[in-house]
């Protein structure tokens, strides 16, 4: 009997765990869902990369469905501390901003920061720019990394479902 209430138990906490991984993913890997919350959104991933400019360098951003609901989370360095920044995305207001702690957001968060310490163009202006470029489309992420040595930032772009990868250089 215990074996089998223990059997229960790590199979639920499994599940947990596997549930908890997957949501976040769910978004990358359900453009329709994605597509259909961003028409909620008022504000513009480069609008919330500059509205998180009050709690540091912005180093990334991304719209994503947290919990079944559309957030836009932005990553900043100041010093040396990272914090992920939500930013209302009716009103472009700061919601919250939690220090990094977490080994691989915090692992990511070095490498965009090691990535945008060279870059002479913002991901604010990337991503207008690219946006600017591909008429209909929104950009729903970005991350800075280093090509070859040089600073580039990877956007998605989508409009409706249909999502386009560009790479702008940050030099």
């Amino acid at each position: 009997m215990k074996a089998y209430i223990m059997r229960k138990d790590l199979a639920v906490a499994v599940i947990g765990i596997l549930a908890a991984v997957a949501l976040p993913l769910r978004a990358q890997e359900n453009p329709g869902a994605l597509a259909k919350a961003l028409g909620e959104a008022s504000v513009s991933l480069d609008q919330g990369l500059k509205a998180s400019e009050s709690e540091g360098k912005p180093i990334s951003g991304k719209y994503e469905l947290e919990d079944g609901a559309l957030q836009l989370s932005v990553y900043t360095t100041k010093g040396d501390q990272f914090s992920e920044v939500i930013v209302d995305n009716k009103t472009g207001a700061t919601k919250k901003a939690e220090k990094i702690t977490d080994p691989d957001d915090l692992k990511n968060a070095k490498e965009q920061s090691e990535a945008m310490a060279n870059a002479r163009l913002s991901l604010e202006k990337a991503v207008a720019d690219a946006t600017a470029a591909n008429a209909g489309y929104s950009a729903v992420s970005v991350v800075p990394t280093l090509d070859g040595g040089k600073p580039v930032a990877n956007i998605t772009l989508m409009k409706g479902e249909d999502t386009k990868k560009v790479t702008a250089k940050l030099d």
